[in-house]
C-alpha cells in the first residue's frame, strides 16, 4: 500500500498472469500483483497470459483481500497519460489538455491548449506525419481519437468539437446551457455521429448540450416562427425577423 499509494493516476507497465472469476485479469507488476476489473475494461480488447499490458493505476484498496492496485484500461486519463508519454510538450506543461471524453474502445476527444503562442497544441498532439497520435491509437488497440483545440468562445470550443463535421450557424441559449448547431443537410449524421456518439463525445468534452439541426430543418422552423411572430398584430414581416434575431421565437 505504501508503495503504491502515491502512484494513482499514473501508468504502470505489467505482464497478465491469470484470470479470475467474473473475468478479472491478475497482473504481474514486478514487486505485486495489480486487477484488472472487468468493469475497468476495454470493450473488444482481450488478453492471454503472458501479455504485456499498459494501464492506469485507478486506486489503490486497502481493504481488498488478494491484489490491491485496482488497474483500469477504460478510464479517460489513460488517454491523457499516454498523450503526456508521447508528447514532449504535455510532459514540459507548454502544452496543456484541458479535457477528455471518451467511449472505451470506440473513440475519444480531447481538447488542448498551449501556453505558448508559437507552440500549436494539436500538431504537437498529432506529431510529425501523424506518428506522436499513431502511437496512442496503437495501444488503445485502433481507438480513434479526435484532437480539438481548446477555446475561451464556448461557440468556437463546440464548433472544434463536433469535428470533422463543419457547422454553418450556432445558435447559444446561455440560460439552459444549450447550443443549436445548423449543418449543412449532407453532413447531418457526420455531426451525429453513429448510434448519436460524435455529438455526445462533443457535449461531454465541452460541458455544453448540444442540438444538431439540418439546414433545411432550421429554415422550416425560422419561416413558422416568424409567420408566428407577424400574427402579433401592428408587427411587420420585418419587425417579425428583427423579434426572431432578438431571440424570440412565439408570440407568446
Amino acid at each position: 500500500f505504501d508503495e503504491y499509494k502515491d502512484r494513482q493516476g499514473e501508468l504502470i507497465k505489467g505482464i497478465v498472469r491469470r484470470f479470475e472469476k467474473g473475468n478479472n485479469l491478475i497482473v504481474d507488476l514486478g514487486k505485486t500483483e495489480g486487477i484488472l476489473p472487468l468493469r475497468e475494461q476495454t470493450p473488444r480488447e482481450t488478453y492471454r497470459p503472458g501479455d504485456r499490458i499498459v494501464a492506469l493505476v485507478k486506486t489503490i484498496d486497502r481493504e481488498a483481500r488478494g491484489p490491491q492496485v485496482i488497474l483500469s484500461r477504460s478510464d479517460p486519463r489513460l488517454v491523457e497519460k499516454l498523450f503526456e508519454a508521447e508528447v514532449p510538450e504535455i510532459y514540459e506543461g507548454i502544452v496543456k489538455i484541458v479535457g477528455v471524453a471518451r467511449e472505451p474502445g470506440a473513440r475519444s476527444k480531447i481538447a488542448v491548449h498551449s501556453r505558448d503562442g508559437d507552440v500549436d497544441p494539436v500538431g504537437a498532439c498529432v506529431g510529425m506525419k501523424g506518428s506522436r497520435v499513431q502511437a496512442v491509437v496503437q495501444e488503445l488497440r485502433g481507438e480513434k481519437i479526435d484532437i480539438v483545440p481548446h477555446d475561451k468562445d464556448s461557440a468556437k470550443y463546440v464548433i472544434a468539437a463536433i469535428q470533422p463535421a463543419e457547422v454553418m450557424k450556432v445558435v447559444v441559449d446561455g440560460s439552459d446551457h444549450r447550443m443549436e448547431l445548423i449543418v449543412p443537410d449532407e453532413k447531418l449524421s457526420l455531426a451525429i455521429g453513429r448510434k448519436g456518439q460524435n455529438v455526445r463525445l462533443a457535449a461531454q468534452l465541452t460541458g455544453w448540450r448540444l442540438d444538431i439541426i439540418s439546414e433545411s430543418k432550421f429554415k422550416q422552423l425560422e419561416d413558422e416562427s416568424i409567420r408566428g411572430l407577424a400574427l402579433i398584430p401592428d408587427v411587420t414581416e420585418e419587425q417579425a425577423r428583427a423579434l426572431y434575431r432578438s431571440g424570440f421565437r412565439t408570440a407568446e
